[in-house]
Order: C-alpha cells, then structure tokens, then sequence
C-alpha cells in the first residue's frame, strides 16, 4: 500500500507518526510510505531582489529541517520511505503530489483551528480534501 504522510515539522506532523507509529493496525507493514513537505514560496516582491541559487538554497534548507527527522523517525520504525518536497501553496502543492502520486491512504495532522478559524484563513487540510478523491485520515 502506498501511503502519504502529508509533513509540516509541527508538533501535529508529530503527533500524527507516533499516532500511527503506535497503531500499527492502522497501516500494518511493508508499505511503502512517501513524506510530503510543500515549504510556502517566498513572496515575489521579496523573492525578485534574491539570486535564484539562494533562494533554491533556502527552499532546501527549509524542506531538510522538516524531512530530516521524519526521515530519522521512518528508519527507527523499519519504514521504507519516498521524500517529496515541492514549493508554494501547501494545500495546493500537496493536492498535485497526492493526485500524481494516488496513494491509498493519505495522512494529515490537523492543527485543528475549528469552523470560523479555518474559513477566515484557509485549511491546508480542507484545501487538500476538496481537491483530490484520495481516502484521508486526519490525526489531531
């Protein structure tokens, strides 16, 4: 089964891999895992005054502080794990990768900001759901 972990480097991303780390049931084994990280673009009025080979360097660094312990926390569990990083939107980024990729399964943690919250700034989550036909477990 082909299963995507949807990463930010918040302590939702992770509560949601020891959540699933814990219940193996969930998944069970041998699968193969991909981690999503989308690090938001730098705003174009700030990023025309950058050199393109910094930016890109800041764009890696970012994704690495994220990928890296997930990384980390996938060989001490025996995960065989993909890594994914894309930038801009993340709702909108993430919904690309999931819809390239077709997991089975998608994984979010859900920071969770309730009805109002979420409608005035946005839901990466809602975002994401509304735009792919993937099944998607949120951890919160």
């Amino acid at each position: 089964m082909k299963i995507v972990f949807a990463v930010d480097g918040s302590a939702y991303t992770r509560h949601m891999l020891g959540y699933v780390a814990a219940h193996p049931e969930l998944v069970g084994g041998g699968h193969e895992f991909i981690a999503v990280h989308v690090t938001p673009e730098v705003p174009p009025h700030a990023a025309r005054h950058l050199p393109k080979d910094v930016l890109n360097e800041y764009y890696a660094e970012e994704a690495e502080k994220v990928l890296h312990p997930v990384r980390e926390f996938a060989r001490m569990q025996g995960w065989t794990l993909r890594e994914r990083h894309a930038v801009g939107h993340p709702g909108d980024k993430l919904a690309d990768i999931v819809n390239e990729e077709r997991p089975e399964l998608l994984l979010m943690g859900s920071h969770g900001h309730g009805a109002i919250a979420g409608a005035v700034l946005g839901s990466v989550s809602a975002r994401v759901l509304s735009r792919t036909k993937v099944p998607a477990l949120l951890i919160r």
